[in-house]
């Protein structure tokens, strides 16, 4: 990710921000915290975040300036149509889609506004598939609270889609 512009501190911990001319183009995870960031984020930005971890299921309503393969792009958008609560499968967005289930997994990898653009709606067959390129650890943690967060996933429970795509 570039220079993080802000940290903003989540149940989650600190999620840095990237904003170019007020405008969203990434958020990471697992920022590095010795980088200087200036704290110039826009108050958009900070309000819906905020309003989304006191609200699983508060709908980002941002502008995003999304880098990505055409292919990245379309499987992003179509990540944007997932309702908070429901969980579409890796295979059946690749249905959708007209691709595999790998490529679906991919793109999602590449995702660089991981929450506003809701990868962790995506889920495996059987289980909750990786996330951010982690299949395990505390990537994998961080997708099973915002499921249970946005009410997709009950303690204890494996995911289940609320919501089939066509």
């Amino acid at each position: 990710m570039g220079i993080i512009d802000a940290f903003v501190e989540t149940p989650l911990g600190a999620i840095g921000i990237l904003v170019k001319d007020g405008v969203l183009c990434g958020l990471d995870l697992e920022p590095d915290r010795t980088i200087r960031a200036s704290d110039a984020l826009p108050a958009m930005v900070r309000e819906q975040l905020m309003a989304y971890f006191e609200d699983g299921s508060h709908a980002f309503e941002l502008p995003l300036d999304l880098q990505g393969t055409t292919f990245q792009i379309r499987v992003w958008e179509a990540l944007r149509e997932i309702p908070p609560g429901c969980t579409v499968t890796y295979g059946a967005l690749a249905w959708k889609l007209g691709t595999g289930a790998r490529a679906i997994g991919g793109a999602c990898r590449a995702n660089p506004c991981p929450i506003v653009v809701p990868c962790h709606r995506i889920v495996a067959g059987k289980g909750l598939g990786g996330f951010a390129g982690d299949s395990s650890g505390r990537k994998l943690a961080v997708k099973r609270w915002l499921l249970r967060h946005e009410g997709a996933l009950s303690p204890g429970t494996p995911p289940v889609s609320k919501r089939l795509m066509p």
